[in-house]
């Protein structure tokens, strides 16, 4: 439970702060409470007594007035300390501690009881590779009393903000430029508790079509130049083989047929190399 002074009319209340489900126990810093003393506390702005405890010979009697607060209230008489357990928002309002002697006291306290902070969610908003990589996120949680939303980059806060509607949904983007290694969180928090949900960079800014793509395109560009390679490889062979046999193939000239490093005439053939595959006929 927090507590903070706030100054009011007719004295020093004393501000508490706490999460509803609670126990609380609105310490008055009082001990030693004379024996006799009588002993009350009021809830609200009507003043309406919830406990009352006398002392009537010499016998203590506490009485428990409210409906609101029925079986829920405890009252030290040493101290004059009232507890509350499972203490609501509709409990949130202002008490009032007065004892009576030969002089009448008067302590007040003023009861804010919250909500447990809603959980954020995060969703991706859009992204683009070009001309540079960013990512843009949202992240979002239902409003509520004193409600905060920040975006977290390691341990250091990087935005924050909140809303007075409460109808809607409070929303806080954050863009992430060339997304690195860094550690993100998008805190809701009020008063009294706060909840955190850490940004998965790898589920939300790289999808698994970009994964798959990634490790398609990985796998295939090696292939891809070895095909290459290869094609290319046994193109040039098979130029060369066609251009050795283009030029390494026999003339034949009337039944003759005469090897490569020999000269052909139109009228007289040479007579060098010259080998025969039939007689002349």
């Amino acid at each position: 439970m927090k507590s903070a002074l706030l100054c009011s009319a007719g004295g020093e209340a004393v501000r508490l702060q706490e999460l509803e489900g609670n126990t609380v126990t609105i310490h008055t810093g009082l001990t030693g409470v004379q024996s006799d003393a009588q002993i009350l506390w009021f809830y609200g702005p009507e003043n309406k007594k919830i406990v009352n405890s006398l002392v009537i010979k010499g016998e203590t009697k506490p009485f428990y007035d409210s409906e609101r607060f029925r079986d829920r209230l405890q009252l030290n008489r040493n101290s004059g300390s009232l507890t509350i357990t499972n203490i609501s928002r509709e409990d949130s309002g202002v008490y009032k501690l007065q004892i009576i002697t030969e002089n009448r006291s008067n302590w007040i306290y003023r009861i804010e009881v919250y909500a447990p902070a809603p959980t954020p969610t995060i969703s991706l908003k859009k992204k683009h590779t070009f001309p540079r990589e960013i990512c843009v996120l949202v992240c979002s949680v239902e409003n509520g009393k004193d409600v905060n939303l920040s975006w977290y980059e390691e341990k250091e806060r990087i935005s924050t903000t909140n809303s007075t509607d409460f109808s809607g949904n409070i929303s806080l983007p954050l863009n992430i430029t060339n997304p690195n290694n860094s550690t993100y969180t998008c805190v809701a928090a009020n008063p009294v508790n706060n909840q955190t949900t850490p940004l998965n960079i790898t589920e939300l800014c790289y999808t698994n079509t970009d994964s798959k793509s990634m490790v398609l395109i990985a796998v295939l560009t090696p292939v891809g130049l070895i095909a290459v390679a290869v094609f290319a490889v046994a193109g040039a062979c098979y130029w060369k083989k066609k251009t050795r046999r283009g030029s390494s193939a026999p003339e034949r000239y009337n039944g003759i047929k005469y090897s490569p490093g020999s000269q052909q005439n139109d009228t007289q053939p040479c007579e060098p190399s010259v080998s025969f595959e039939s007689e002349i006929v």
